[in-house]
């Protein structure tokens, strides 16, 4: 199971919010790319940044922060947050980024979706994020009536490679994952699934490390890292 170190960017700084809400933030550090090095120092093999400004919006607006945190690292990484056209793909592509996750295009446009997985094949990640159940869109702003399990199932159908699946109402929040919820989605698909969401101590890693064998190959992990409430080398 890989352990993802979370980045997420919000005006060009390393920040948490609380349950993914816009003013509910605390800022860790000005300079993310300097916690990458950091977290990739501590034997990270992957780091997961999300563009909180570019969920928000719909359009990129941290790309020249990603690009140094690119510049600066030699692990992989992954990218998320507003990425909603095969152009913006493109440029993410060809700046270095390894994969891209995908959320509210996914959802408004299955016909997008099976697209970029037709082109991009195991580098696009679906990201549902889910609260009581249900998905949400727009950097978690409007919830849909969709059950996260049945957005599953149709992405998987799509041709989807992976997913990574969070509970908005844990996030932030260092009460422990939803495991109820993160069990009945990997039971329910037949593809990668990586949880996030609450994570808070190195038990709720084993915890979760227990859905392995049923498909759960990663966990990300934000603000229990930012707190030192979990230390990156302890549990890799």
């Amino acid at each position: 199971m890989i352990i993802y170190p979370a980045i997420d960017l919000k005006g060009g700084k390393c920040v948490r919010l609380k349950q993914g809400l816009k003013n509910e933030e605390t800022v860790y550090d000005n300079d993310p790319a300097s916690v990458a090095i950091k977290w990739q120092n501590q034997g990270a093999k992957y780091l997961h940044v999300i563009d909180l400004d570019g969920a928000f919006e719909g359009k990129p607006l941290n790309v020249s922060t990603i690009e140094h945190i690119l510049l600066d690292v030699v692990i992989p990484i992954q990218v998320g947050g507003g990425i909603r056209d095969g152009k913006t793909m493109e440029e993410y592509f060809s700046m270095g980024v390894s994969r891209l996750i995908i959320g509210t295009k996914a959802i408004e446009s299955p016909e997008f979706l099976e697209e970029i997985v037709k082109e991009f094949k195991e580098r696009i990640i679906i990201g549902i994020d889910a609260k009581d159940g249900y998905a949400s869109t727009h950097g978690w702003v409007s919830a849909s009536n969709i059950k996260a399990t049945d957005l599953a199932l149709d992405v998987q159908k799509m041709g989807a490679y992976q997913i990574i699946y969070t509970d908005i109402s844990r996030d932030g929040m260092l009460k422990g994952p939803n495991y109820q919820a993160m069990e009945e989605m990997v039971n329910a698909v037949d593809m990668p699934v990586i949880a996030s969401g609450g994570i808070s101590s190195k038990e709720d890693v084993k915890k979760l490390s227990l859905l392995e064998g049923k498909g759960l190959v990663g966990a990300i992990i934000g603000k229990a890292l930012y707190t030192g409430d979990i230390q990156l080398q302890d549990i890799i």
